[in-house]
């Protein structure tokens, strides 16, 4: 007997989730907006539904595309309100789009409609799994993203997830509505680094990924202006946060009252998104929530680094914005600089022990003239190196942008923003207009912020007084500061904002993350020492033998 799935409470007492065929708790809809604690405790809940018989990396493969389907179905109930308001009937506005799938964003067949899935009483799996491959037939943009688990699938002739489970987890995700105007427009993005935070760490899955927290990603459209019409890349763009906030900055610019929708007047020609990512699940999560919004992109998988997705006539395709949050002091191979047939890396090597530099040169040689771009880093990128005896390769790097008249600014983010690293971050900004005379704003921000539980926020007037007071780049005392390329020469091209705003006192003492940078990128260079000597010890040995 299958738990009533229609959505009516059910009550009942002292059923543990590890039986054979769990039955819901009773759950209603909700229509408090999700925060981040009450997702959390939702994808806890949903999780526990399925706990026993799956490994807990496992538990986001089932979880996910119930989500998207969920938020597919309420997407497309709101499309058909909309449509019954303008043509005075519901019913007549289901008749009309059977015939004309154009008048909707996307055509959801009935199989795959939450109240059909919440009244399904036997074969659950089944269904599911036939609902959304029908979801991919019949919208084949998300063919190979959203019909890739088989919720029927079995292990040694036994169901991996039985209907009981399924029937339990179906029930606890119909607890929230997940319209345009219900959730944050990367809802399943944050779902993704939840689950992966959670039960994905024990085996270091979660190293490399990075979640974008909403409100940088709002500070990074407002700081980027995005024109009407403009090409904006992501070379690691995990669920597509960044573009879509550039889209949703610019239904915001163009007057759009952000009531769930998400197009634009007729007269504003919309962003063209492009991004790429490694990682195949945020790699279909990205598809995932351009398709929901409609937004005219282009996601590629594969690894940007070595493999850039998007080029022209063998080089690299450039872009009117660029926007990233790449995985921060990445290792990549010294090959990675010297295969590279792209002329990315003209600047120099960044040391192998971090990629920061490496990022931000892929970055520039993807801009289009004129063009700007905005990278989240860890704070040591904008500072190693400074002040030190001798050469470093990011301080070079870095010091040749500055000369170049390329650097726009730097804002120090306050720290506990992230989810994976209680560090402060810094957010880099560039464009590609070399000018002699470049002003470089600084923005100490460190103090801007809300403390919550898990993590620091910036609160919408923490983004407005970010953003306009980088905007216009003047000097406010114990907020910005305002530098010239000869100031920053002279501070060897430390553009650590704290070191201007703060008065220009110099630490006495690296923070102990970018020391140990320091150190590994020290170890590096004399591990690539010794192994230069070696070379030269044995030719000139192999030289004497043979004399």
């Amino acid at each position: 007997m299958l738990p009533d799935l229609t959505g009516r409470p059910t009550r009942v007492s002292g059923v543990a989730a590890e039986t054979e065929e769990p039955v819901a708790a009773e759950t209603e809809v909700v229509e408090q907006r999700l925060d981040v604690s009450r997702l959390e405790q939702w994808l806890w809940d949903a999780a526990c539904q399925i706990r026993g018989p799956l490994d807990a990396p496992k538990f986001k493969d089932y979880i996910l595309p119930l989500i998207f389907l969920k938020r597919l179905s309420d997407v497309y109930e709101d499309e058909l309100d909309r449509l019954g308001a303008e043509f005075g009937s519901r019913d007549l506005a289901e008749r009309l789009v059977r015939e004309d799938h154009k008048l909707v964003r996307f055509f959801l067949p009935d199989a795959a409609r939450w109240q059909t899935i919440l009244e399904k009483g036997t074969d659950l799996g089944e269904h599911l799994t036939d609902a959304v491959r029908a979801v991919a037939r019949e919208n084949p943009r998300l063919q190979g993203v959203v019909d890739s688990v088989d919720f029927n699938a079995t292990t040694a002739g036994q169901r991996v997830i039985d209907d009981g489970r399924l029937a339990a987890l179906i029930q606890k995700l119909n607890k929230h509505r997940l319209g345009l105007d219900d959730v944050e427009p990367d809802i399943l993005g944050r779902a993704y680094e939840y689950l992966l935070r959670k039960f994905a760490e024990g085996q270091g899955q979660s190293a490399g990924e990075f979640y974008t927290p909403r409100e940088v990603a709002v500070l990074i459209a407002r700081l980027l202006v995005a024109p009407a019409g403009a090409t904006v890349y992501d070379p690691c763009c995990g669920s597509g946060g960044l573009l879509i906030k550039c889209h949703l900055d610019l239904l915001r610019r163009s007057g759009v009252i952000p009531n769930g929708s998400v197009d634009l007047p007729s007269e504003v020609a919309p962003l063209h998104l492009y991004g790429q990512e490694l990682n195949p699940s945020t790699f279909a999560i990205a598809r995932m929530n351009m398709f929901i919004y409609g937004m005219q992109s282009e996601i590629a998988l594969g690894d940007t680094m070595n493999r850039p997705a998007f080029t022209e006539q063998a080089k690299l395709k450039t872009f009117d914005r660029v926007a990233a949050n790449p995985m921060w002091n990445q290792d990549f191979s010294v090959s990675t600089y010297e295969n590279d047939s792209y002329d990315r890396f003209e600047n120099g090597y960044p040391p192998t022990t971090t990629a920061d530099w490496g990022w931000i040169q892929h970055m520039f040689a993807s801009l289009a003239p004129g063009g700007r771009m905005a990278v989240v880093l860890d704070t040591g990128a904008v500072s190693r190196g400074s002040g030190n005896a001798g050469t470093n390769r990011e301080r070079e790097i870095r010091g040749a942008f500055v000369e170049a008249g390329l650097v726009e600014g730097v804002i120090l983010l306050p720290e506990n923003l992230f989810y994976n690293t209680p560090n402060s971050g810094v957010i880099v900004l560039i464009c590609d207009d070399p000018r002699d005379d470049r002003p470089i704003t600084l923005v100490d921000a460190s103090s801007l912020f809300q403390r919550e539980r898990p993590k620091n926020v910036l609160t919408p007037d923490h983004v407005d007084s970010i953003a306009d007071a980088y905007l216009a780049g003047q000097q406010v005392d114990g907020l910005t500061a305002v530098v010239s390329i000869a100031m920053a020469k002279a501070n060897d091209y430390d553009l650590s904002p704290t070191r201007y705003v703060s008065g220009g006192v110099a630490h006495s003492v690296a923070p102990i993350d970018e020391a140990v940078m320091l150190l590994r990128e020290a170890e590096a260079e004399r591990t690539a020492a010794a192994a230069e000597l070696a070379r030269v010890l044995t030719a000139l040995q192999l030289d004497v033998d043979d004399a």
